[in-house]
Parts: C-alpha cells; structure tokens; sequence
C-alpha cells in the first residue's frame, strides 16, 4: 500500500508544481563584469509591451535577483524608465535567492528601458524576472532586446 501511495504522490506533486507555475514567464540570466574588476559595468535593454491579444499593456513588472555569494557593499541595481518616468531598486540581500521587490512602471504599451549595474568591482551573476500587464495584471505581449553589456 505504501508503494501504492509513492507512486502517486510524484505525480501529484508534480501537477501542483505546473498549477503554480506562471502562465507566461519572462526571465533573463547573466553574468556582469565576469572577470571581476570593473565597478562600472552596466547592462542596457529595451523592453517592449504590445498587445498581442490578452489585452493592452499598463505596466511593466521587473524585478532582480543577485545569485552570487554575498560581498559586503556589492550589490545588482536595476532602474527601468519610460518617457519621464524612472524607478530602480537593488537586492540588497545578494546570495539568497530571492528577488528584490519588484518595480511596477504604469507606463502604458511601448518601449521600456532597463538598466542593470552594480555597486562595486567584482562578478554578479544575476536573473531579471520581467512582464508587461494589463490593467487587470493579465500578462500581455512582453519583448527584449539587449543594447549593451560592458
């Protein structure tokens, strides 16, 4: 009976993971300055928020997450700005695994830009979590091209 009931728990597990996981998920992961000695390396990419049939873009939703081991006063920020508006954050907890929290920019449908630095010489590697919304926070047309990486 216990053979009876492992087999089914795997399944059902694994069919609450795909329940819970996001519809639409848009990450991106890399690594910033890799050989470790420049303070002033930034990463520059244009988000792009269309309507491709769930609705009209209202926001764009990112937020960052330092994967390194912890160093003292090295840390990822990340800014997003549209039009006049700006707003930046940084994971000020580097190595947990978790996320910043994450910057909501109502900027409407259009190009977004996105910048990733950091506030000291040495490598971060780093995943961004990003999404275009509609009013009603539905995921809706999300793209990314990246400009810079130096």
């Amino acid at each position: 009976m216990a053979e009876i009931g492992r087999r089914l728990l795997l399944p059902l597990g694994c069919a609450m993971l795909l329940a819970a996981a996001p519809v639409a998920a848009h990450t991106a992961r890399a690594v910033l300055d890799p050989g470790g000695s420049r303070a002033s390396f930034l990463g520059l990419a244009r988000i792009t928020c269309f309507d491709d049939g769930a609705g009209t873009p209202a926001q764009l939703y990112v937020r960052v997450r330092d994967n390194s081991p912890p160093v003292a006063g090295l840390l990822v920020t990340l800014q997003v700005l549209k039009g006049t508006q700006a707003l930046g954050i940084s994971d000020t907890n580097s190595g947990d695994a978790l996320y910043s929290e994450a910057l909501q920019l109502p900027g409407g449908a259009g190009v977004y830009t996105v910048l990733v630095g950091k506030t000291a010489a040495g490598a971060r590697q780093f995943d961004i979590d990003y999404h275009c919304l509609t009013t009603a926070s539905d995921h809706t047309g999300t793209d990314i091209v990246v400009d810079q990486f130096k």
